[in-house]
């Protein structure tokens, strides 16, 4: 089937390490998307099992907002639903509602909005699920 290609907007390295060291729990990078359906703002998603003691999320994510980077409860992630088209070898997803993927032989438009295809891809829909994001 393919892996999901991410397109992530900051070193996940990085804050993942900067995240376990802090919190002392593994925190894993899930995916980038807006939290919400006509939302255009991306938030790289990130993970950790257990719940922030002081917030009681297990999900979080990172933006730039007017004043720096911004971080947010992202727990809700695991109610969206991802439509993937499959071009080629790669798996591909929209961010959010105005990120074009575009590919040589077509594109995938739309995040969690609408779906907006142009191409013949094989379309697989994803969740996240326990800090996962795979094809249902």
């Amino acid at each position: 089937m393919g892996v999901i290609q991410h397109r992530p907007l900051f070193d996940t390295n990085e804050i993942e390490k900067h995240y376990t060291e802090k919190d002392g729990v593994p925190v894993h990078y899930v995916c980038t998307t807006a939290l919400d359906r006509v939302d255009t703002l991306p938030i790289d998603i990130f993970y950790r099992k257990t719940p922030h003691p002081e917030f009681g999320n297990r999900y979080f994510g990172i933006y730039q907002g007017h004043s720096g980077l911004m971080i947010t409860n992202a727990d809700k992630v695991e109610d969206l639903t991802f439509t993937c088209g499959k071009f080629g070898d790669e798996l591909l997803y929209s961010q959010h509602r105005h990120d074009m993927v575009t590919v040589d032989f077509g594109f995938i438009d739309g995040g969690r909005a609408y779906d907006r295809i142009v191409g013949e891809p094989e379309l697989f829909t994803a969740r996240v699920k326990d800090g996962i994001m795979a094809v249902l």
